[in-house]
Protein backbone atom coordinates (compact mmCIF):
# COMPACT_ATOMS: atom_id res chain seq x y z
CA UNK A 1 0.00 0.00 0.00
CA UNK A 2 2.84 2.69 0.64
CA UNK A 3 4.54 1.45 -2.04
CA UNK A 4 1.67 2.03 -4.23
CA UNK A 5 0.96 5.85 -2.81
CA UNK A 6 4.99 6.67 -3.53
CA UNK A 7 4.13 5.42 -7.06
CA UNK A 8 1.47 8.15 -7.24
CA UNK A 9 3.65 10.88 -6.11
CA UNK A 10 4.21 11.45 -9.59
CA UNK A 11 0.91 11.03 -11.27
CA UNK A 12 -1.63 13.09 -8.78
CA UNK A 13 -5.11 11.23 -10.42
CA UNK A 14 -3.64 7.48 -9.69
CA UNK A 15 -4.98 6.85 -6.54
CA UNK A 16 -8.86 6.89 -7.24
CA UNK A 17 -9.57 3.91 -9.64
CA UNK A 18 -7.69 1.62 -7.46
CA UNK A 19 -10.06 2.57 -4.43
CA UNK A 20 -13.46 3.14 -5.71
CA UNK A 21 -14.11 -0.28 -7.40
CA UNK A 22 -14.20 -1.78 -3.31
CA UNK A 23 -15.66 1.00 -2.37
CA UNK A 24 -18.74 0.92 -4.71
CA UNK A 25 -19.36 -2.87 -4.17
CA UNK A 26 -18.19 -4.12 -0.88
CA UNK A 27 -20.66 -3.64 2.14
CA UNK A 28 -19.39 -2.39 5.26
CA UNK A 29 -15.90 -1.98 4.73
CA UNK A 30 -15.25 1.15 6.03
CA UNK A 31 -13.05 0.38 9.43
CA UNK A 32 -11.26 -1.49 7.04
CA UNK A 33 -10.38 1.17 5.04
CA UNK A 34 -8.78 2.94 7.83
CA UNK A 35 -5.11 1.69 7.08
CA UNK A 36 -5.51 3.32 3.72
CA UNK A 37 -6.65 6.78 4.68
CA UNK A 38 -3.88 6.32 7.59
CA UNK A 39 -1.33 6.23 4.42
CA UNK A 40 -3.01 8.86 1.92
CA UNK A 41 -3.08 11.30 5.26
CA UNK A 42 0.22 10.53 7.39
CA UNK A 43 2.57 9.73 3.38
CA UNK A 44 0.81 10.29 0.30
CA UNK A 45 -0.88 13.98 1.28
CA UNK A 46 2.64 14.94 2.96
CA UNK A 47 4.57 13.58 0.19
CA UNK A 48 2.34 15.37 -2.45
CA UNK A 49 2.31 18.96 -0.70
CA UNK A 50 5.63 18.93 1.10
CA UNK A 51 3.97 19.31 4.75
CA UNK A 52 4.73 17.13 7.57
CA UNK A 53 1.37 17.01 9.03
CA UNK A 54 -2.01 18.51 8.38
CA UNK A 55 -5.22 19.26 9.94
CA UNK A 56 -8.47 18.00 10.13
CA UNK A 57 -10.30 20.71 8.33
CA UNK A 58 -7.20 20.66 5.19
CA UNK A 59 -8.16 17.13 5.02
CA UNK A 60 -11.88 17.49 4.87
CA UNK A 61 -10.83 20.59 2.04
CA UNK A 62 -8.49 18.53 0.13
CA UNK A 63 -10.91 15.36 0.10
CA UNK A 64 -13.71 17.95 -1.59
CA UNK A 65 -13.66 18.48 -5.66
CA UNK A 66 -11.56 20.78 -7.44
CA UNK A 67 -14.26 23.02 -8.62
CA UNK A 68 -15.07 23.44 -5.43
CA UNK A 69 -11.36 24.49 -4.18
CA UNK A 70 -10.43 20.93 -2.87
CA UNK A 71 -8.00 18.52 -4.74
CA UNK A 72 -10.49 14.90 -4.73
CA UNK A 73 -8.10 13.14 -2.60
CA UNK A 74 -11.37 11.20 -0.73
CA UNK A 75 -11.60 9.52 2.68
CA UNK A 76 -12.41 6.27 2.16
CA UNK A 77 -13.63 5.60 5.70
CA UNK A 78 -16.54 8.13 5.33
CA UNK A 79 -17.45 7.71 1.21
CA UNK A 80 -17.68 3.75 1.30
CA UNK A 81 -20.66 3.41 2.83
CA UNK A 82 -22.29 6.07 0.83
CA UNK A 83 -20.71 4.73 -2.56
CA UNK A 84 -21.79 0.91 -1.63
CA UNK A 85 -25.65 2.61 -0.78
CA UNK A 86 -25.19 4.82 -4.34
CA UNK A 87 -24.26 1.20 -6.24
CA UNK A 88 -27.18 -0.40 -4.36
CA UNK A 89 -29.99 2.10 -5.60
CA UNK A 90 -28.65 2.23 -9.24
CA UNK A 91 -28.75 -1.18 -9.51
CA UNK A 92 -31.19 -2.32 -7.57
CA UNK A 93 -34.14 -3.60 -10.22
CA UNK A 94 -31.23 -5.82 -11.72
CA UNK A 95 -30.25 -7.28 -8.41
CA UNK A 96 -34.00 -8.52 -8.07
CA UNK A 97 -33.97 -9.96 -11.36
CA UNK A 98 -31.02 -12.11 -10.71
CA UNK A 99 -32.13 -12.95 -7.09
CA UNK A 100 -35.10 -14.48 -8.52
CA UNK A 101 -33.99 -15.92 -11.26
CA UNK A 102 -36.01 -14.17 -14.48
CA UNK A 103 -35.68 -15.79 -17.85
CA UNK A 104 -36.25 -12.94 -19.36
CA UNK A 105 -36.11 -9.52 -18.13
CA UNK A 106 -36.19 -5.68 -19.20
CA UNK A 107 -34.23 -2.71 -17.19
CA UNK A 108 -36.09 0.25 -16.61
CA UNK A 109 -33.32 3.07 -18.13
CA UNK A 110 -35.39 5.68 -17.11
CA UNK A 111 -35.49 4.55 -13.44
CA UNK A 112 -31.71 4.41 -13.64
CA UNK A 113 -31.46 7.66 -14.77
CA UNK A 114 -33.09 8.90 -11.96
CA UNK A 115 -31.38 6.90 -9.67
CA UNK A 116 -28.21 8.17 -10.82
CA UNK A 117 -29.44 11.86 -10.85
CA UNK A 118 -30.63 11.81 -6.83
CA UNK A 119 -27.81 9.94 -5.97
CA UNK A 120 -25.76 12.68 -7.83
CA UNK A 121 -27.92 15.51 -6.12
CA UNK A 122 -27.30 14.48 -2.70
CA UNK A 123 -23.41 13.62 -3.13
CA UNK A 124 -23.33 17.31 -4.22
CA UNK A 125 -25.34 18.69 -1.74
CA UNK A 126 -22.99 17.06 1.23
CA UNK A 127 -19.69 18.55 -0.39
CA UNK A 128 -21.37 21.70 -0.37
CA UNK A 129 -22.35 21.02 3.57
CA UNK A 130 -18.48 20.52 4.41
CA UNK A 131 -17.38 23.35 2.53
CA UNK A 132 -20.60 25.99 4.42
CA UNK A 133 -19.35 23.82 7.20
CA UNK A 134 -15.44 24.52 6.42
CA UNK A 135 -15.96 28.04 5.59
CA UNK A 136 -17.92 28.78 8.92
CA UNK A 137 -14.93 27.44 10.91
CA UNK A 138 -11.87 28.65 8.91
CA UNK A 139 -9.68 31.12 9.89
CA UNK A 140 -9.89 34.43 7.46
CA UNK A 141 -7.08 33.71 5.63
CA UNK A 142 -7.94 29.99 4.85
CA UNK A 143 -11.47 31.23 4.16
CA UNK A 144 -10.05 33.25 1.63
CA UNK A 145 -7.90 30.49 0.50
CA UNK A 146 -10.77 28.27 -0.25
CA UNK A 147 -12.93 31.63 -2.12
CA UNK A 148 -9.97 31.62 -4.19
CA UNK A 149 -9.57 27.96 -4.70
CA UNK A 150 -13.39 27.54 -5.68
CA UNK A 151 -13.47 30.01 -8.54
CA UNK A 152 -14.46 28.65 -11.80
CA UNK A 153 -10.96 29.20 -13.43
CA UNK A 154 -8.59 28.71 -10.66
CA UNK A 155 -8.13 24.54 -10.99
CA UNK A 156 -7.59 24.10 -14.37
CA UNK A 157 -4.55 23.43 -14.14
CA UNK A 158 -5.29 20.60 -11.49
CA UNK A 159 -7.66 18.81 -13.74
CA UNK A 160 -5.91 18.57 -16.87
CA UNK A 161 -3.69 15.94 -17.89
CA UNK A 162 0.46 16.88 -17.46
CA UNK A 163 1.16 16.65 -21.17
CA UNK A 164 4.46 18.02 -21.38
CA UNK A 165 4.63 19.19 -24.98
CA UNK A 166 1.08 21.24 -24.55
CA UNK A 167 3.05 23.31 -21.71
CA UNK A 168 0.09 21.53 -18.81
CA UNK A 169 3.24 19.70 -16.73
CA UNK A 170 4.80 21.05 -13.98
CA UNK A 171 8.10 19.76 -12.17
CA UNK A 172 7.24 18.14 -8.63
CA UNK A 173 9.03 21.13 -6.76
CA UNK A 174 7.01 23.56 -8.60
CA UNK A 175 3.60 21.37 -8.01
CA UNK A 176 4.36 21.42 -4.44
CA UNK A 177 4.49 25.40 -4.21
CA UNK A 178 1.69 25.36 -6.39
CA UNK A 179 -0.57 23.59 -4.00
CA UNK A 180 1.36 25.69 -1.15
CA UNK A 181 0.32 29.03 -2.74
CA UNK A 182 -3.16 27.67 -3.38
CA UNK A 183 -3.94 27.11 0.32
CA UNK A 184 -1.42 28.89 1.94
CA UNK A 185 1.01 26.24 3.13
CA UNK A 186 4.35 26.51 4.52
CA UNK A 187 6.73 27.10 1.24
CA UNK A 188 10.26 25.79 2.00
CA UNK A 189 13.75 27.17 1.29
CA UNK A 190 12.20 30.81 0.65
CA UNK A 191 14.92 33.28 1.88
CA UNK A 192 13.88 35.42 4.84
CA UNK A 193 14.59 38.57 3.35
CA UNK A 194 13.85 39.93 -0.11
CA UNK A 195 16.53 42.17 -1.83
CA UNK A 196 14.61 45.13 -1.51
CA UNK A 197 15.30 45.07 2.20
CA UNK A 198 11.77 43.87 3.46
CA UNK A 199 10.84 40.72 5.18
CA UNK A 200 10.06 37.70 2.63
CA UNK A 201 7.19 36.11 2.21
CA UNK A 202 4.15 35.24 -0.34
CA UNK A 203 2.19 38.06 0.25
CA UNK A 204 5.53 40.80 -0.46
CA UNK A 205 6.81 38.44 -3.22
CA UNK A 206 3.60 38.81 -5.04
CA UNK A 207 3.69 42.36 -5.53
CA UNK A 208 7.48 43.67 -4.88
CA UNK A 209 8.21 45.38 -7.93
CA UNK A 210 12.00 44.25 -7.50
CA UNK A 211 12.96 41.84 -10.44
CA UNK A 212 10.02 42.80 -12.32
CA UNK A 213 8.20 40.05 -11.84
CA UNK A 214 5.02 41.30 -11.74
CA UNK A 215 5.21 42.97 -14.93
CA UNK A 216 6.01 39.46 -16.38
CA UNK A 217 2.89 38.39 -14.70
CA UNK A 218 1.04 40.62 -16.90
CA UNK A 219 2.85 40.48 -19.94
CA UNK A 220 2.31 37.02 -20.53
CA UNK A 221 -1.47 37.32 -19.88
CA UNK A 222 -1.13 40.38 -22.64
CA UNK A 223 0.59 38.14 -24.92
CA UNK A 224 -1.68 34.84 -24.72
CA UNK A 225 -4.52 37.03 -24.77
CA UNK A 226 -3.08 38.76 -28.46
CA UNK A 227 -1.74 35.40 -30.13
CA UNK A 228 -5.57 34.52 -29.15
CA UNK A 229 -7.56 37.36 -30.42
CA UNK A 230 -4.59 36.74 -33.45
CA UNK A 231 -6.53 33.68 -34.70
CA UNK A 232 -9.63 35.09 -35.46
CA UNK A 233 -9.04 38.87 -35.83
CA UNK A 234 -7.50 41.46 -38.20
CA UNK A 235 -5.24 44.49 -37.02
CA UNK A 236 -3.93 43.09 -33.64
CA UNK A 237 -1.33 45.53 -31.86
CA UNK A 238 0.32 44.94 -28.64
CA UNK A 239 0.64 48.22 -26.72
CA UNK A 240 -1.16 50.72 -29.26
CA UNK A 241 -0.06 54.07 -28.63
CA UNK A 242 -3.66 56.07 -28.29
CA UNK A 243 -4.17 59.12 -30.35
CA UNK A 244 -2.83 62.51 -28.55
CA UNK A 245 -5.92 64.41 -26.97
CA UNK A 246 -6.42 67.68 -29.37
CA UNK A 247 -9.17 70.09 -27.48
CA UNK A 248 -11.45 66.88 -26.88
CA UNK A 249 -12.67 68.08 -22.87
CA UNK A 250 -12.93 64.36 -20.77
CA UNK A 251 -15.36 64.89 -18.56
CA UNK A 252 -14.11 62.16 -15.87
CA UNK A 253 -11.34 63.73 -13.90
CA UNK A 254 -8.97 60.45 -13.71
CA UNK A 255 -9.10 60.24 -17.22
CA UNK A 256 -5.69 59.76 -18.31
CA UNK A 257 -5.06 62.61 -20.72
CA UNK A 258 -1.12 61.57 -21.35
CA UNK A 259 0.19 61.64 -24.88
CA UNK A 260 2.09 58.94 -24.67
CA UNK A 261 -0.51 57.00 -23.40
CA UNK A 262 -1.15 52.70 -23.85
CA UNK A 263 -3.23 50.15 -23.95
CA UNK A 264 -2.12 46.54 -24.04
CA UNK A 265 -4.00 45.07 -27.20
CA UNK A 266 -6.35 46.02 -29.59
CA UNK A 267 -7.99 44.71 -32.43
CA UNK A 268 -10.64 45.10 -35.47
CA UNK A 269 -14.10 42.32 -35.02
CA UNK A 270 -13.81 41.40 -31.68
CA UNK A 271 -17.90 42.33 -30.97
CA UNK A 272 -18.44 44.16 -34.42
CA UNK A 273 -17.38 43.56 -37.64
CA UNK A 274 -14.86 46.15 -38.51
CA UNK A 275 -14.83 47.99 -35.24
CA UNK A 276 -11.76 48.51 -33.15
CA UNK A 277 -11.37 47.38 -29.85
CA UNK A 278 -8.99 48.16 -26.99
CA UNK A 279 -7.96 46.06 -24.13
CA UNK A 280 -5.97 46.33 -21.34
CA UNK A 281 -5.25 44.09 -18.46
CA UNK A 282 -4.72 43.57 -14.49
CA UNK A 283 -3.39 40.91 -12.87
CA UNK A 284 -3.79 41.77 -9.01
CA UNK A 285 -2.94 39.95 -5.81
CA UNK A 286 -6.40 39.02 -4.11
CA UNK A 287 -4.33 38.58 -0.39
CA UNK A 288 -2.61 41.95 -0.25
CA UNK A 289 -3.33 44.14 2.50
CA UNK A 290 -5.30 46.43 0.88
CA UNK A 291 -8.40 43.47 0.27
CA UNK A 292 -8.26 42.10 3.36
CA UNK A 293 -11.92 43.69 3.98
CA UNK A 294 -13.50 43.51 0.34
CA UNK A 295 -15.05 40.74 -1.32
CA UNK A 296 -13.46 39.10 -4.43
CA UNK A 297 -16.30 40.59 -6.58
CA UNK A 298 -15.72 44.04 -5.27
CA UNK A 299 -12.13 43.87 -5.77
CA UNK A 300 -12.74 42.78 -9.58
CA UNK A 301 -15.42 45.35 -9.97
CA UNK A 302 -13.20 48.52 -8.13
CA UNK A 303 -10.24 47.57 -10.90
CA UNK A 304 -12.84 47.68 -13.83
CA UNK A 305 -14.25 50.63 -12.70
CA UNK A 306 -10.72 52.73 -12.31
CA UNK A 307 -9.36 50.82 -15.89
CA UNK A 308 -13.07 52.56 -17.30
CA UNK A 309 -12.70 55.83 -15.29
CA UNK A 310 -8.77 56.05 -16.56
CA UNK A 311 -9.60 55.03 -20.40
CA UNK A 312 -13.43 54.33 -21.33
CA UNK A 313 -14.53 57.82 -22.28
CA UNK A 314 -10.88 58.86 -24.14
CA UNK A 315 -11.11 55.16 -26.39
CA UNK A 316 -14.60 56.00 -26.94
CA UNK A 317 -14.73 60.04 -27.72
CA UNK A 318 -11.03 60.34 -29.77
CA UNK A 319 -10.67 56.62 -31.02
CA UNK A 320 -14.15 55.97 -31.83
CA UNK A 321 -13.65 52.71 -30.50
CA UNK A 322 -14.56 50.26 -27.45
CA UNK A 323 -12.70 49.30 -24.25
CA UNK A 324 -12.88 46.13 -22.07
CA UNK A 325 -10.82 46.30 -19.04
CA UNK A 326 -9.36 42.63 -18.20
CA UNK A 327 -9.21 41.62 -14.79
CA UNK A 328 -7.54 38.50 -13.64
CA UNK A 329 -6.09 37.16 -10.05
CA UNK A 330 -2.84 35.83 -9.93
CA UNK A 331 -4.95 32.78 -8.53
CA UNK A 332 -6.49 32.62 -11.85
CA UNK A 333 -9.74 34.29 -11.30
CA UNK A 334 -11.66 36.30 -13.46
CA UNK A 335 -13.71 39.61 -13.27
CA UNK A 336 -16.90 40.03 -15.21
CA UNK A 337 -15.83 41.84 -18.41
CA UNK A 338 -12.58 39.40 -18.53
CA UNK A 339 -15.13 36.23 -18.60
CA UNK A 340 -17.68 37.86 -20.98
CA UNK A 341 -14.13 38.74 -22.97
CA UNK A 342 -12.92 35.18 -22.76
CA UNK A 343 -16.20 33.46 -23.91
CA UNK A 344 -17.01 36.14 -26.71
CA UNK A 345 -13.17 34.98 -28.04
CA UNK A 346 -13.99 31.06 -27.38
CA UNK A 347 -16.85 31.45 -29.47
CA UNK A 348 -15.10 33.17 -32.59
CA UNK A 349 -12.47 30.82 -32.42
CA UNK A 350 -14.90 27.71 -32.17
CA UNK A 351 -17.02 28.53 -35.07
CA UNK A 352 -13.54 29.27 -37.37
CA UNK A 353 -12.00 26.01 -36.21
CA UNK A 354 -15.09 23.97 -36.19
CA UNK A 355 -14.28 22.78 -32.77
CA UNK A 356 -16.82 22.65 -29.31
CA UNK A 357 -17.27 25.97 -27.25
CA UNK A 358 -16.49 24.23 -24.45
CA UNK A 359 -13.62 22.67 -25.80
CA UNK A 360 -12.11 25.87 -27.04
CA UNK A 361 -13.11 27.80 -23.37
CA UNK A 362 -11.88 24.77 -21.38
CA UNK A 363 -8.12 25.65 -23.07
CA UNK A 364 -7.73 29.18 -23.22
CA UNK A 365 -8.70 28.58 -19.22
CA UNK A 366 -6.18 26.05 -18.65
CA UNK A 367 -3.52 28.31 -20.88
CA UNK A 368 -4.29 31.39 -18.69
CA UNK A 369 -3.96 29.61 -15.58
CA UNK A 370 -0.42 27.89 -16.10
CA UNK A 371 0.51 31.20 -16.94
CA UNK A 372 -0.28 32.98 -14.09
CA UNK A 373 0.59 29.91 -11.76
CA UNK A 374 4.19 29.91 -13.28
CA UNK A 375 3.90 33.41 -13.08
CA UNK A 376 3.00 33.07 -9.29
CA UNK A 377 6.06 30.39 -8.25
CA UNK A 378 8.53 32.94 -10.07
CA UNK A 379 7.37 35.92 -7.71
CA UNK A 380 8.22 33.77 -5.10
CA UNK A 381 11.33 31.98 -6.06
CA UNK A 382 13.25 34.28 -8.91
CA UNK A 383 16.09 36.03 -7.73
CA UNK A 384 15.46 39.67 -7.18
CA UNK A 385 18.90 40.94 -7.53
CA UNK A 386 19.16 44.15 -9.18
CA UNK A 387 23.40 44.16 -9.67
CA UNK A 388 24.83 43.19 -13.28
CA UNK A 389 27.76 42.80 -14.09
CA UNK A 390 28.18 43.23 -17.77
CA UNK A 391 30.64 41.42 -19.91
CA UNK A 392 33.62 43.37 -21.58
CA UNK A 393 35.45 41.36 -24.18
CA UNK A 394 37.32 43.71 -25.98
CA UNK A 395 40.26 43.01 -23.42
CA UNK A 396 40.21 39.17 -23.25
CA UNK A 397 44.31 39.33 -21.63
CA UNK A 398 44.08 41.96 -18.97
CA UNK A 399 41.39 40.11 -17.58
CA UNK A 400 42.65 36.77 -17.66
CA UNK A 401 45.92 38.22 -16.18
CA UNK A 402 44.12 40.20 -13.57
CA UNK A 403 42.04 37.65 -12.41
CA UNK A 404 44.79 34.22 -13.13
CA UNK A 405 42.70 32.47 -14.46
CA UNK A 406 44.26 28.97 -15.43
CA UNK A 407 44.01 28.15 -19.61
Amino acid sequence: MCLAFSASDNNKSSIHPSIHPSIHTVKGISHLLAPLEKVIRQQFIPALTGQTAISDEMRSLLALPCRLGGLNIIDPTEMADRHYQTSERITASLAALIVNQESSYSIDKEEIQKAKKASRFEKQAAQKSTLNKLKSDASSSLRRAIELAGEKEASSWLTVLPIQQHGFHLPKCEFRDALCLRYGLFLKGVPSKCSCGSTLNVDHAMICPKGGFPTIRHNEVRDITADLISEVCSDVAIEPKLNPLSGECLQNRTANRDEGARLDVSARGIWRRGERAFFDIRVFYPNAQSYHQMTLPQIYKNHELEKKRAYGERVREVEGSSFTPLVLSSTGGMGREANTFYKRLASLISDKQDTPYSQTMALIRCRLSFSLLRSAILCVRGTRSSKRHPVHLDCIDSIVSEARLTT
